[in-house]
């Protein structure tokens, strides 16, 4: 007979998961080393359930707050610039108080924005002190010595000395215009957040202009408040007119000269920066095949092109590249054979079956990145010329991390939780010899060939293993979660799929059989079956304890498995994706007895809200019941960036929308399906949700729809986040048919 262990608290946990945001509140997080290496910055909040954040120095073994809201502005409610909600909604920042933050180059003056104030601290002691601007503040940005600080405000760019003297610097020329702020699809799919940068000497930026007046409007209103008026919203849809972006040299004294570069064929600023050897942009094609690197004059705002890459499905975008090292060697990332390698003057320096994630940092000829030999994992390494490539993160889990003067901060999710470790040079042993760095393991059979030598040099460098350490640590106050991960990981089917599979803590193997409930996202950008003990493994340990064996697996168009992996999904983001989850839950039940594959559910938000809805459409013969959450459901109406890079332009290509959405295949629904959204998204629109109910409703499928009035993509409200897993447990739990029962549809 199966018991359930009370030791398990099931019951709090939707509270405990809403009131810490996800788990997120206590961690810390946006760390910066100076460039001595003794002092560390970081942001965290007061504890697992305070979600003010506040501004910290670690500083030999001793942490030391530097600014605490509450002191600064008093205990009321936020009053946030609009530029800044939307940037915080981009950035899916679910705490206040401080959130962000800026230095000057010697990490001494620290600028934060708290209500649109403008507040300065200095890291070697005195307490923060307020700068008058002039309207509210948005993401202020000391210069390099730290004389003054950049700002936006009301779309415009400002410049103010720390004793006064506030300048308008570029001023918007019409209310479709701004200054120094990320159009909406850099901020969403790029993942580029800045809009200006400091030259090295403190003189001169290079800004980003914005005109969204091309851009089609969109409305957001609230049905609940019908006395509110709706919010216009600049959104480009697929296959629609983007925000025209142009780039500008500014001096102190607001002379300006603008980049020329080809734009009409080269549309979007991926990124930008402004080093020692001048500023240089990186402009991707319309398509996304082509990416190029440019060099900027700074006297004449020429530009001349120095690395061109190209793909023929979309080059994917690496987060902190380019960069360059003190040499003016060009620090990029390069597709080949299977495997993202990281590249420095040309030369590749990461071995095969070693996937880039991102570049951290580029310190002197040092490069900080991140990379995968598994998919499971991802560590932090670092290159240096001679020494080849070492891994510095050394326990299971996600890690990432900056450095500087010696010292490197690695923050990692490990499968016990949060850790922040900060490791000195002088403290870490020297690396025992060249070794071989362990590949990936081949995705499929098409996405591997052998190494070769590349035309411009040797594969690789000799790489290094690390001898572990006993590193100092920051200190995380993230709450324990009252129910525990026990994923077992898995490597299923013919494509070796990542997955975690959950049973209940209280279940014996061979007592009864399961319910099945797969809980991916299955889209690009995201992993989840990882060796961590992430939010996402959290809830699905408590679905697991409501009665279902939980499955989370990784299908192709996943990131940590390399480029072949990741295009897989070209021109068609539904087929592949589907065809993995299917063969995900197969293998599983083949392998153990106890998944009844009579019952099987899914559930999903954004990407896994879609393959969710999309499973019991296309699949009824092996999905029961779905939860979809904010399902993108006609592709058509998503933004530019983000979906032409898989499907292409849909005036191009619409049989790639057609057969990647869910719009016009309503009539093929037969299993109960509960449709939920926010009605403020601003990113995937209500009407994704309410389009297709009414196509449901047409062909006379029933569906449920569960409306979340005010909410936007990720809901904030904490009793909402906890109600809505108990109200998709219950959906789950009556619409999946009796074991042993008739599968029929609703």
């Amino acid at each position: 007979m199966t018991t359930r262990n009370s030791s398990t608290n099931t019951a709090a946990f939707p509270e405990q998961f809403a009131r810490t945001r996800r788990f997120s509140l206590g961690v810390p997080r946006q760390f910066t080393v100076s460039p001595d290496g003794r002092r560390v910055l970081f942001v965290r909040t007061g504890s697992g359930s305070d979600p003010v954040g506040r501004l910290w120095q670690y500083e030999a073994g001793e942490e030391r707050l530097l600014a605490d809201p509450a002191l600064l502005v008093g205990g009321g409610a936020e009053d946030v610039p609009e530029e800044e909600r939307l940037r915080r909604e981009r950035a899916r920042e679910r705490s206040v108080g401080v959130v962000g933050y800026a230095t000057d180059a010697a990490v001494r003056v620290v600028a934060f924005a708290l209500s649109g104030a403008l507040w300065v601290v200095r890291t070697d002691g005195g307490a923060p002190f307020s700068v008058p601007a002039a309207g509210p503040v948005v993401d202020p940005r000391p210069s390099p010595d730290g004389r003054c600080v950049a700002y936006v405000s009301g779309r415009s760019l400002y410049v103010v000395g720390l004793d006064g003297g506030d300048r308008k610097l570029a001023g918007a020329e019409g209310p479709e215009v701004s200054y120094g702020l990320a159009e909406y699809v850099a901020a969403e799919s790029m993942g580029r957040s800045r809009g200006y940068w400091w030259a090295p000497d403190g003189r001169r930026l290079l800004v980003a202009r914005v005109d969204t007046s091309p851009v089609a409007r969109r409305y957001l209103s609230d049905p609940a408040d019908p006395s509110r008026p709706p919010q216009v919203i600049r959104y480009p849809s697929a296959g629609t007119a983007n925000a025209e972006v142009t780039l500008h040299l500014l001096t102190l004294d607001g002379v300006r000269t603008e980049l020329s570069w080809d734009r009409a064929a080269y549309e979007y600023v991926v990124d930008a920066g402004w080093d020692a050897h001048g500023p240089f942009v990186a402009v991707q094609s319309r398509d996304q095949r082509v990416v190029r690197t440019l060099a900027v004059n700074p006297e004449s705002g020429a530009t001349e092109v120095r690395h061109e890459r190209t793909d023929p499905a979309w080059v994917e975008l690496v987060p902190g590249t380019p960069s360059r090292t003190a040499s003016g060697a060009l620090v990029l990332p390069e597709d080949a054979d299977g495997t993202r390698r990281l590249t420095v003057g040309g030369r590749r320096v990461t071995p095969d079956g070693l996937q880039l994630a991102a570049v951290l940092g580029v310190e002197g000829e040092r490069v900080l990145f991140t990379a995968s030999d598994d998919p499971v994992e991802t560590h932090v390494w670092c290159h240096e010329p001679g020494a080849g490539c070492r891994r510095l993160s050394w326990d299971p889990g996600v890690w990432t991390g900056t450095g500087g003067g010696g010292t490197t901060v690695l923050a990692g999710l490990t499968p016990h939780g949060h850790q922040v470790h900060v490791l000195r040079d002088d403290d870490a042993p020297a690396a025992q010899g060249p070794t071989s760095v362990p590949a990936q393991r081949p995705a499929h059979d098409s996405a591997r060939s052998s190494s070769h030598e590349p035309a411009h040099g040797p594969a690789h460098e000799p790489a290094h293993e690390p001898a572990r350490r006993h590193p100092e640590a920051i200190a995380s106050l993230a709450e324990e979660p009252v129910i525990v991960p026990r994923p077992m990981h898995l490597s299923l089917g013919k494509r070796e799929l990542r997955a975690a599979l959950y049973f209940p803590s209280w279940h014996q193997p061979g007592s009864t059989r399961l319910p099945v409930l797969l809980d991916p996202y299955g889209g690009p950008g995201m992993q989840l079956a990882v060796r961590a003990r992430s939010w996402t493994g959290c809830v699905s340990q408590w679905f697991a304890e409501q009665g279902f064996a939980v499955l989370v697996a990784d299908g192709r168009g996943t990131p940590g498995r390399g480029p072949v992996w990741e295009k897989a999904v070209h021109g068609d983001q539904l087929g592949p994706a589907l065809e993995d989850q299917v063969d995900a839950v197969r293998a599983a039940g083949e392998r153990f007895p106890d998944l009844d594959l009579g019952r099987v559910a899914v559930r999903g938000w954004s990407f896994g809200g879609f393959l969710a809805a999309a499973a019991v459409l296309h699949r009824p013969d092996v999905f029961h019941a779905a939860v979809a959450g904010a399902p993108p459901t006609d592709q058509r109406m998503y933004d530019t960036h983000w979906k032409e890079r898989f499907l292409g332009h849909p005036d191009e290509h619409p049989e790639n929308y057609a057969r990647s959405s869910l719009a016009g295949h309503g009539h093929l629904l037969r299993r109960p399906l509960m449709l939920i959204h926010g009605l403020a998204d601003d990113n995937v629109a209500a009407a994704h949700t309410l389009r297709f109910s009414a196509e449901l409703l047409a062909a006379g499928r029933p569906h449920t729809v569960l409306p979340l009035p005010g909410a936007t993509h990720m809901p904030a409200d904490d009793a909402v986040n906890a109600n809505l897993l108990r109200v998709q447990r219950d959906f789950l739990k009556d619409a999946l048919p009796a074991p042993g029962g008739a599968t029929a549809a609703r």
